[in-house]
């Protein structure tokens, strides 16, 4: 993947852990220039990403933050926004905390990046915005039933400026992937070493390919450079699981 993104202007959010740290990571070393944000979880120290602090909950923020990576960019092809957290919710158990929390973090967080990334890229010629999406949300999820609501709408979301931006050259995708992340590891430690075990055995019966979460940086990098690269250009709207099967959209 040496070069395939060489030139391209990305900026990531919630680059420090998980699904964005693996993205800052691959997009790099495909030759991208690369502005990632992080909130608490310091980030790993790399000279050729540039690192900016930011609470994608915070309008304010988050204007300021995607107009920093521009500047230092000199624009903004790509928008891969990463952050955004899994907890669990039982149906009969969620208290409107929960619900605030996760709304504000996975759906509000994403319109909010969303439109600041959109009123940079319309004044330079158009750009691609890619979102996370969940299985979950196909799915649904008894024990994590919020998160997988906000999943859905972030699907929706993006199906939404999918068509209100495509005059402008802007497109969007979102992803689900099924991956090994700290969320992942979240939701072992809710269930518990004994339902955690189960839950891995029933991994191996609904993941086709390999009967196992994937790896971030080998099973889902080579999708993150595609979708960031020009050769997804006449892609957009779509929810695409890179997830070896487990949800297979359109079936």
């Amino acid at each position: 993947m040496t070069a395939a993104l060489k030139g391209r202007r990305i900026l990531v959010t919630g680059g420090a852990t998980g699904i964005g740290a693996a993205a800052v990571g691959v997009l790099t070393d495909a030759g991208a220039q690369v502005v990632a944000t992080y909130h608490q979880t310091p980030p790993p120290a790399r000279d050729d990403v540039t690192w900016l602090q930011c609470d994608v909950r915070d309008p304010d923020a988050v204007d300021a933050t995607v107009g920093k990576a521009a500047d230092v960019l000199g624009g903004l092809d790509v928008l891969l926004h990463a952050a955004g957290l899994w907890q669990p919710g039982i149906p009969g158990q969620i208290t409107v905390d929960d619900i605030d929390f996760l709304v504000d973090t996975n759906l509000k967080a994403t319109i909010l990046t969303n439109q600041a990334a959109y009123a940079v890229m319309r004044r330079n010629g158009g750009g691609r915005i890619i979102n996370f999406g969940s299985g979950e949300a196909v799915m649904g999820s008894p024990i994590s039933a919020v998160y997988a609501a906000t999943k859905g709408a972030v699907a929706a979301w993006t199906r939404s400026i999918a068509k209100a931006w495509a005059a402008e050259k802007i497109s969007a995708i979102a992803l689900a992937p099924a991956v090994q992340t700290p969320g992942a590891d979240r939701l072992r430690e809710f269930l518990g070493p004994a339902a955690a075990a189960f839950i891995d055995e029933e991994i191996k019966k609904t993941i086709p390919l390999g009967g196992a979460l994937g790896d971030p940086e080998k099973d889902l990098g080579p999708a993150l450079v595609f979708f960031c690269s020009e050769g997804s250009h006449f892609m957009t709207g779509q929810l695409i699981a890179v997830d070896g099967g487990l949800v297979m959209l359109g079936a």
